[in-house]
């Protein structure tokens, strides 16, 4: 059995280190992970610390954390640290990260770099891509049946989200005649804003929602809830909301990738470069459906679920 203590090293870095003792290998030695913004969100930075807590405990290896490192100045005094550490994987959890990380990586040679939807190049960095095209596609599949509005809408960070192309997709591929709302808050973590465009979306008889935001989804979530209208969750398993209102989530599996990458990275099988995941790959799936969603319907997003794993092919694309 593993215990974990927390202790403090450097002011704020937060050391997490079982009590069993760590066989030194030439590959890896301890891990560091980057947070935008904290851990307990519910979402894609909750997401990223139990990635490091899985690579504690599958690989018996140190690991460090740091909360609301948003500069580069931040960023450079995190890494200074992690050297002292002697870390040697260090995960930016964000894009916002690959920029900084492709300024810092031929200062630290010994460090392997891996931050998350950014094109990189070079040696000793990482980039992994969540391919969230799919996953939105079948989210609008679904929110499109669902609706009694025949209207539905997605509130998301930024336009560059391809989960957004995705749901508006694939809710007309479903049903041509839905009318598809999409706004965006310009920001991940603006509560107020999003829950503003909630608001003129009710307004417009949007019935079932996609908050495609990790900073905001939460807060969305509980206004439909309120409302008594349908939402499907974005990034984590949203079930826990309640069934009669979260349809289903898009759950992009962070922590269990992060276990991957940092296998790769201990046995010397990770590659510099980009690294592209989707629903074949095993680290995005749909969550389990709502009662509310009828199982003729469950069943026929889990068929082309299934279709697109084995073909790579869309509904759309046949």
């Amino acid at each position: 059995m593993k215990f974990f203590r927390i202790s403090f090293l450097f002011l704020s870095l937060i050391f997490l280190m079982s009590c069993s003792s760590f066989t030194q290998t030439n590959s890896l030695t301890k891990v560091g992970l980057l947070l935008p913004h904290n851990i307990d969100d519910q979402g894609w930075n909750s997401k990223g610390y139990q990635g490091l807590l899985k690579i504690h405990s599958s690989l018996n290896v140190d690991v460090f954390y740091k909360e609301e490192m948003d500069t580069m100045q931040k960023v450079e005094a995190a890494i200074e640290e992690f050297v002292e550490a002697e870390v040697n994987l260090v995960f930016g959890h964000g894009q916002m990260y690959a920029p900084i990380f492709m300024d810092l990586k031929d200062h630290y040679p010994n460090i392997h770099f891996v931050t998350f939807n950014a094109d990189v190049s070079g040696e000793n960095i990482t980039s992994l891509h969540f391919k969230g095209y799919a996953m939105g596609f079948f989210a609008g599949m679904l929110a499109s049946e669902m609706s009694e509005t025949k209207t539905i809408g997605t509130l998301a960070a930024f336009p560059s989200q391809p989960e957004v192309k995705g749901f508006v997709e694939g809710a007309l591929f479903q049903d041509n005649e839905t009318d598809v709302k999409v706004d965006y808050v310009s920001s991940w973590v603006d509560v107020e804003t999003a829950v503003e465009i909630y608001r003129e979306m009710v307004i417009e008889k949007v019935d079932v929602f996609y908050p495609a935001g990790d900073g905001f989804h939460v807060p969305i979530i509980e206004e439909v809830r309120k409302d008594g209208l349908f939402v499907i969750g974005f990034v984590g398993d949203h079930s826990d909301f309640g069934q009669s209102t979260v349809l289903t989530s898009t759950i992009q599996h962070v922590d269990q990738l992060y276990e991957i990458v940092a296998k790769q990275f201990y046995t010397g099988e990770l590659t510099s470069g980009n690294k592209y995941y989707d629903f074949a790959e095993g680290v995005i799936s749909l969550g389990p459906y709502s009662p509310e969603v009828p199982e003729d319907l469950q069943a026929l997003i889990e068929e082309a679920i299934h279709i697109y794993i084995e073909t790579g092919k869309l509904p759309n694309e046949f």
